[in-house]
């Protein structure tokens, strides 16, 4: 009987490429594979699981300095560590930081407030921010792409799919929300909803993951002015939000207090530059700024 959850064209690719699931499974420590698990399986680089530098530093008897107790690592947030070492070991990876006004954008969102109750939609600042990605991915085609393994051929997609990080009591998971920029700001709230109850719920279908042109991590319900998100490949970009603040904005003729959003770009500097990180998000704070451009 199987125990993994997998689509059938999953099976099948496991099927060509000798691979069992349940093992497969099995050593990833979860119920749920997707096409990434498959086409990763047996190409995992050592550091994924080995600690970097001198692994004394981690052999230590801590209770020769007091009190302690051991609590063990649960095995999705083994998997979950050795996959994000990797990540952060083998990509170069730089962050670009700006910031948006999303005081129109905030206005925007509470004209729309009763119309989206009454479509049964909680609409959150977060629809516009997937929506604006989805614009620039199909701008700034670098971005939505993927580097083959060997570092000789770019994949540039014909699809924008957007991963959501979401927070749940057993882990980070980061389901995707399909043809992003072909949904309306009601439709992109809806799966936002679904897609992060089912997260808590743990009944994320496998089809729920996998293909995201690139993610969204959304700390601005928690705090913090900027953190460094790692790029999740085969991804060669993330973005990382955090809460708004209110800020004196110079608009050329007095400081006005505006409400000003963090935006943290990380990229793959093999196949994204500086200068077009910069661009890239210079037109994502934009389209932030003038949300009813999103939605013409």
């Amino acid at each position: 009987m199987n125990t993994v959850i997998a689509s059938p064209s999953v099976r099948a690719l496991a099927a060509r490429k000798g691979i069992d699931l349940e093992s497969l499974g099995r050593s990833l420590g979860r119920e749920t594979l997707a096409r990434e698990d498959v086409e990763g399986a047996g190409s995992k680089s050592t550091v994924a699981s080995q600690p970097a530098g001198d692994a004394s530093y981690w052999e230590i008897d801590h209770s020769q300095y007091g009190p302690v107790r051991e609590e063990p690592m649960s095995r999705f947030a083994q998997v979950a560590a050795k996959n994000l070492a990797a990540a952060n070991a083998l990509i170069p990876q730089v962050t670009h930081h700006d910031e948006a006004d999303v005081s129109t954008v905030e206005a925007f969102r509470k004209s729309l407030k009763d119309e989206a109750a009454e479509a049964g939609v909680k609409l959150t600042a977060l629809a516009f921010h997937v929506k604006a990605l989805s614009h620039c991915l199909r701008e700034f085609q670098t971005f939505n792409a993927s580097l083959s393994a060997d570092g000789k051929v770019l994949i540039l997609k014909d699809y924008v799919h957007i991963g959501i990080a979401v927070d749940t009591a057993y882990g980070l998971t980061v389901p995707v929300i399909r043809d992003a920029d072909r949904k309306g700001i009601f439709e992109i709230a809806r799966d936002i909803a679904d897609l992060a109850a089912k997260a808590q719920a743990r009944k994320l279908p496998p089809d729920a993951f996998g293909g995201a042109s690139m993610s969204i991590s959304n700390l601005g319900g928690i705090g913090g002015i900027g953190f460094t998100p790692i790029v999740n490949p085969p991804e060669v970009a993330i973005l990382g939000i955090t809460r708004a603040r209110m800020q004196p904005i110079w608009d050329g003729e007095a400081f006005r207090p505006r409400p000003m959003v963090p935006l943290d770009l990380s990229y793959d500097h093999r196949v994204i530059n500086g200068a077009e990180a910069a661009r890239f998000l210079s037109q994502y704070a934009s389209l932030i700024s003038e949300p009813r451009r999103l939605v013409l």
